[in-house]
């Protein structure tokens, strides 16, 4: 069987699987949890199933990231920190599977018992569980870490906190998290925190840390060296605690793990070329194709390996933000995305090659269907019909073109909203109800030239609507400080999504985020109606009612027209030294966190 066929069997087995089990009934300590089901893994597991358990140890891996840092903590709004330090550098009292949506085995925590009901979870942890200073995990560190972060923490961790009635500790090496309603995914979120030393920040104002603190975690990786903006590089601790572990064995084998930054793209690919970088993730397919052709691929030394996955394409392209006005009226969204034309600029920077982001959910099981909404599906959206905007209940498709520059039809439909909307052309400049120019800002970060390729040709599309748009490309340290402010027009927007969309979904689209700092809702998405499916599906107690809600959340996001989405690559492109290699058994996520570098392992085999 190929990896492709067994990994989709998988997910299939997965995604599909009875929901109807209501998640863990049980009241007696567990070594995972699943949230549908029971866990695949028994409790004498050798290892995950993705990982090669006799994988060597030794060697290093050198990724690129365009930008720049000033904080090596990734728990706070405030800063730029490698993005890869919040995975590699921290752990949490339950490991996630990525061969397994909603299931969670023991880490910190040898066992994990939960409330039939769902209104409480309790962790027992691992009495050998130590952070790299040596000194040991405790129920003290754990409880004083979830009420920091869930106080003082980047807001991804509030809406938890907010859910949690209690915490404290019913016993020794015990910790227990009551809830003010029952919540099964929560059981899972409380987790999934990373654990800090309580004691490291002692006198120190947490939410303000940036390079002057090192933060002390029990990780496999250390913060060994770095340079502030340049470089930051993680060492294997040979002294960690959790070696052994089933859930550790065949991971985190390299020695080093070093993030170089750089200014601009071109420049990052051209250190992997000479030998500076070592692993090269290309979401380009026409560049994947063309300019990979140089000595060291021919000869053997550098390796494209291709990586198939199954999970949501998730949205990527240009959110336009509702906070202003005229970005507030759908028919101008609308307009705006019938202007862009997708085939051509395919056509253009890719040769076509590229499938284009349907919905949110897209390339996934838990994407919603074509035509009107039915089933359960449609009784959820039912309540919200006078509401909902145009394809939400009868069904919506992005317009597509012929492929030609000129996109005329598109161009007359676009037209044809803004008149609706008010908007009238005189002199072949675009005015606003109030008749001043409609003019408006595309926020982009520095260093990303095929971004800023799109754009401009997005631009000509634009003059023939009588639109003068301009470009505003900002450092790394302006762009997020915008951002979380909601201080554009248009910007350019990734939001990956999962096998297991649950809470944070509240963050992406909860109307907490329209006024809210940082957090993930830049389009400023408030539609009672996106609350109201993420509700149910928290809520769902069987396989139809969660899918059901996802669809339908899927069916209003989309149809909301926040985003001017783009391309999906159904698979990852990544062209590394020949030495550095991966199981043959992929991951239902394929490479997604905790595949590179969590199971890849270095192998000198010159001699």
């Amino acid at each position: 069987m190929t990896p492709i066929l067994a990994a989709a069997q998988r997910l299939v087995a997965a995604i599909l699987l009875p929901l109807s089990l209501t998640g863990p009934a049980i009241a007696e300590p567990s070594h995972g949890i699943a949230m549908y089901g029971a866990p695949a893994l028994p409790p004498d597991f050798v290892s995950l199933p993705y990982a090669n358990p006799d994988a060597p140890k030794g060697g290093r891996l050198v990724l690129g990231e365009v930008g720049s840092f000033d904080s090596l903590n990734p728990h706070i709004l405030k800063g730029r920190v490698p993005w890869q330090l919040r995975f590699l550098a921290y752990e949490s009292l339950m490991g996630r599977s990525y061969d397994e949506p909603f299931t969670l085995y023991g880490l910190l925590a040898e066992s994990v018992e939960v409330d039939p009901e769902a209104m409480w979870v309790e962790f027992t942890l691992r009495p050998e569980a130590r952070f790299s200073d040596g000194n040991p995990v405790t129920v003290e560190d754990v409880l004083w870490t979830y009420e920091t972060l869930g106080t003082q923490g980047h807001p991804r961790y509030r809406g938890s906190w907010a859910q949690v009635a209690s915490a404290e500790s019913p016993g020794p090496g015990r910790v227990r998290f009551t809830f003010n309603e029952p919540n099964r995914e929560l059981a899972l979120i409380m987790g999934m925190r990373p654990i800090l030393q309580k004691a490291q920040w002692d006198g120190l104002d947490f939410a303000e840390s940036g390079l002057e603190v090192i933060p002390i975690s029990s990780a496999p990786y250390v913060i060994s060296e770095f340079e502030a903006g340049r470089y930051v590089t993680l060492s294997r601790n040979p002294d960690y605690w959790g070696a052994d572990l089933p859930f550790r064995r065949g991971t985190h084998n390299l020695d080093e793990i070093r993030m170089e930054f750089f200014a601009d793209g071109g420049v990052m690919f051209e250190a992997f070329k000479s030998g500076i970088l070592t692993s090269m993730r290309e979401t380009n397919s026409a560049k994947w194709d063309t300019q990979y052709d140089y000595p060291a691929v021919r000869e053997g030394r550098v390796i494209k390996s291709v990586i198939p996955h199954q999970r949501p394409s998730g949205i990527t392209g240009l959110a336009m933000n509702t906070r202003r006005p005229d970005f507030a009226d759908w028919r101008v969204r609308d307009a705006l995305i019938h202007a862009f034309n997708f085939e051509f600029v395919n056509e253009t920077l890719t040769g076509g090659t590229q499938p284009r982001i349907t919905s949110y959910f897209s390339n996934s099981p838990l994407a919603m269907s074509s035509g009107p909404a039915e089933g359960q599906v449609a009784d959820l959206l039912a309540p919200f019909s006078d509401e909902l905007l145009p394809g939400t209940l009868e069904g919506y498709t992005l317009p597509s073109s012929d492929g030609r520059a000129s996109n005329r039809r598109n161009i007359r439909k676009a037209l044809q909203q803004l008149e609706a909307a008010g908007y009238t052309v005189e002199g072949g400049k675009l005015l606003r109800p109030d008749g001043t120019p409609f003019t408006f800002e595309i926020l982009l970060p520095q260093g990303s030239s095929e971004v800023q390729a799109i754009v401009n040709i997005y631009l000509q599309a634009l003059e023939r609507l009588g639109i003068d748009a301009t470009i505003a490309t900002v450092d790394s340290a302006q762009y997020r400080e915008r951002t979380d402010a909601y201080d554009f027009d248009l910007t350019w927007y990734t939001r990956g999504l999962s096998l297991s969309p649950g809470n944070e979904q509240y963050l992406y689209w909860g109307a907490e985020g329209v006024t809210e700092p940082g957090t993930r809702n830049l389009p400023g998405v408030n539609q009672p109606a996106v609350e109201a499916m993420i509700d149910a599906m928290l809520a769902a107690e069987d396989r139809e009612g969660f899918v059901s809600a996802v669809r339908a959340l899927d069916r209003v996001l989309t149809a909301g027209r926040y985003v001017i989405p783009i391309w999906h690559a159904p698979i990852a492109r990544i062209a590394h030294d020949a030495r550095l290699k991966f199981p043959e058994t992929l991951p239902l996520y394929g490479d997604w966190i905790g595949f590179q570098p969590d199971v890849w392992w270095y192998e000198d085999s010159s001699g």
